[in-house]
């Protein structure tokens, strides 16, 4: 199941959840993500891999306000790498701990040329 979203006007990506195991992104590299360098803001990268890491979390179920079992991110770690200046980017999430009630994933965002980003890896909850 593929979700496309746009954060106003700015962050254009896409996800898809590959299997039970694996999620997937893409964001192209446009203007309103870039910092004053030129290169990625920190927090379009960490976003883009939340959403992955959120998605691979949820099974591909639509979202709604207010559900329940949504999959609340409680604890966020990421590691800059590298950054870019354009093309499209992609994420992987994937399953570290798949428990009951806490969801552990790791998320890779590589460059086209598939230079390593970010890593990210996030804590997530279920909501009641």
């Amino acid at each position: 199941m593929q979700d496309s979203k746009e954060y106003g006007g700015h962050l254009k990506f896409s996800t898809e959840v590959l299997s039970p195991e694996e999620a997937r992104g893409t964001m192209p590299v446009q203007p309103g993500v870039l910092n004053p360098f030129g290169t990625v803001h920190a927090g379009a990268l960490v976003w883009f891999a939340d959403v992955t890491a959120t998605r691979l979390a949820l099974q591909g179920a639509d979202v709604s306000g207010g559900m329940s079992g949504f999959p609340l991110a409680i604890n966020l770690q990421a590691q800059l790498m590298s950054n870019v200046t354009e093309g499209t980017l992609t994420a992987r999430s994937r399953f570290v701990k798949k428990g009951r009630t806490l969801k552990i994933v790791r998320t890779e965002v590589r460059s086209a040329e598939g230079v390593l980003l970010i890593e990210l890896t996030s804590s997530h909850i279920s909501s009641r």
